[in-house]
C-alpha cells in the first residue's frame, strides 16, 4: 500500500468514485461523510492525507482543517471546493492546506495533486527527522564535551593533588635532615643547661624566688625538647614494631580518651564504624597519633558545641575514614598550607600536628585530603589499602 487516504464528503457519488480511483492506485482508502466522522477516523486510523470537502453537513471544512493541523500535524489536507471558490481555496492554503482541487475534478488531475502532496509530505517529514537527529547528535556531542571537560577537570585535580603530595613529601624529607641535625646540635647544649639547672636547685633551696627562676628555666628546656621531639615525629617514622591494627578499635580507644572534652564542650558524636574490616599492618602508636591530632583539632574548633562525625568503611579495595566537624572551618587561603610543618593558626600551636598525620598516612601508602569552607566546618578524608 502507498498509504492511507481519508476522503471526507457528504456526496456519496464523489466518495465512491474517489475510492475506486485511489484503490486502483494502491492506496488504502477511508471515507467519512461528516466532520465528526472525519475526526473520529483521524484518531483511529491516522491517515497520511485527507481529501476534505469545504462544505459539510455538521461543520465547515476550515474548522476541520484547523483541527487537523493542530492535532494531527503529520496528516496533510487537500481541500475540495466548488467552482468559483478560489477565494476560499486561498484562505484554506493560508490556514495550512497542502493544496486544493475544484469540483468537479479530473481523475488524472486528482492523482497528480495527491502524489505531489504525498511527495512533499515525505520530504518534509524526512527533513524534520533529519533535524531531530541533528539536534540529538548535537545534544550527545554537547554531553560528551561536558563529560570530557569533567574528566579533564578531575584528572587535573588528581595531578594537582599528586603534585602537592610530592611537594609535601619533599618538604618532609628536607625537614627530616633538618630535624636530625637540630636534635643533635640543640640537645647537647640543652642537656648541659638542664644539668646545671639541676645542680643549682639545692644551692638555691633557701631562696624561693631564685629557685622559681631555675624551675622556670628547666620548664623551658623541657618545652624546647618537646618541640624537638614533635619535629622528629613530623619528619621521620618512629622505630615502633609493625603489627596488625584494627582501625575501628583504635578509633574507639582514642574517642574514649576524648570523651570528657566532648561532654565539656557540648559536642555530639556521630559514630559510624563498619565492622569486619581487614586489619592493616602498622605501628599502633602511629595510627593513634592520626586520630588524636584530628580529633583534638576538631574539638578545638568547637569550643561552644557542635557535631563530630567519624565514619569508617571499606570500599573498592580501600579502607576509608572520614572525620568531620561543624567548627569554624578552614579559610581557602590556608587549605594548601595546613599540612606544612610549622604552619598553625593557634596562638600556642607548634604547627606539627597535621604534618605528623600526613607523614604517617603516607608511610602506610595512604591518602588524605581536606575540604572546608570558612564557617562551614572541615572534612578530612583518609584511605588506606585494604590489605
Amino acid at each position: 500500500m502507498s498509504g492511507k487516504i481519508l476522503i471526507v464528503d457528504d456526496e456519496a457519488l464523489i466518495l465512491e468514485l474517489a475510492r475506486l480511483l485511489l484503490t486502483d492506485r494502491g492506496y488504502e482508502v477511508l471515507t467519512a461523510a461528516s466532520g465528526e466522522e472525519c475526526l473520529a477516523r483521524l484518531r483511529s486510523d491516522r491517515p497520511c492525507l485527507v481529501l476534505l470537502d469545504y462544505m459539510l453537513p455538521d461543520s465547515d471544512g476550515m474548522t476541520i482543517l484547523q483541527a487537523v493541523r493542530r492535532d494531527f500535524p503529520d496528516t496533510y489536507v487537500i481541500m475540495l471546493t466548488g467552482q468559483g471558490n478560489e477565494k476560499i481555496a486561498v484562505e484554506a492554503m493560508k490556514a495550512g492546506a497542502a493544496d486544493y482541487i475544484s469540483k468537479p475534478f479530473g481523475n488524472q488531475d486528482l492523482i497528480d495533486r495527491i502524489e505531489n502532496v504525498l511527495r512533499v509530505r515525505r520530504i518534509e517529514i524526512h527533513n524534520r527527522e533529519l533535524r531531530q537527529e541533528r539536534e540529538k547528535l548535537l545534544g550527545e556531542i554537547e554531553q560528551w564535551s561536558r563529560e570530557l571537560e569533567r574528566r579533564v577537570s578531575a584528572k587535573s585535580r588528581e595531578l594537582e593533588q599528586a603534585h602537592a603530595e610530592v611537594l609535601q613529601a619533599e618538604k618532609l624529607a628536607s625537614l627530616g635532615h633538618l630535624a636530625a641535625g637540630m636534635a643533635h646540635e640543640i640537645r647537647n647544649p640543652l642537656n648541659v643547661i638542664s644539668l646545671f639547672g639541676q645542680m643549682l636547685k639545692p644551692v638555691l633551696a633557701q631562696d624561693p624566688e631564685k629557685l622559681g627562676y631555675v624551675e622556670r628555666l628547666l620548664g623551658e628546656v623541657d618545652r624546647i625538647d618537646s618541640i624537638l621531639m614533635k619535629l622528629l615525629e613530623a619528619s621521620g617514622r618512629s622505630r615502633g614494631t609493625a603489627q596488625e591494627v584494627c582501625l575501628g578499635e583504635v578509633i574507639e580507644s582514642v574517642l574514649a580518651g576524648f570523651e570528657p572534652q566532648l561532654k565539656a564542650n557540648g559536642i555530639v558524636l556521630d559514630r559510624d564504624l563498619e565492622s569486619g574490616l581487614p586489619p592493616m599492618l602498622a605501628d599502633p602508636e602511629e595510627v593513634e597519633q592520626i586520630f588524636t591530632n584530628l580529633f583534638a583539632n576538631a574539638i578545638y574548633e568547637m569550643k561552644t558545641g557542635g557535631r563530630l562525625g567519624v565514619r569508617l568503611s571499606g570500599e573498592g579495595g580501600r579502607i576509608r575514614i572520614q572525620v568531620r566537624d561543624t567548627g569554624s572551618g578552614i579559610p581557602a587561603e590556608n587549605l594548601a598550607r595546613i599540612f606544612d610543618p610549622f604552619f598553625t593558626t593557634k596562638p600556642r600551636g607548634t604547627g606539627f600536628g597535621l604534618s605528623v598525620v600526613l607523614r604517617i598516612v603516607k608511610t602506610y601508602q595512604g591518602h588524605i585530603k581536606v575540604t572546608s569552607e570558612a564557617g562551614q566546618g572541615a572534612i578530612f578524608d583518609i584511605d588506606f589499602p585494604a590489605s
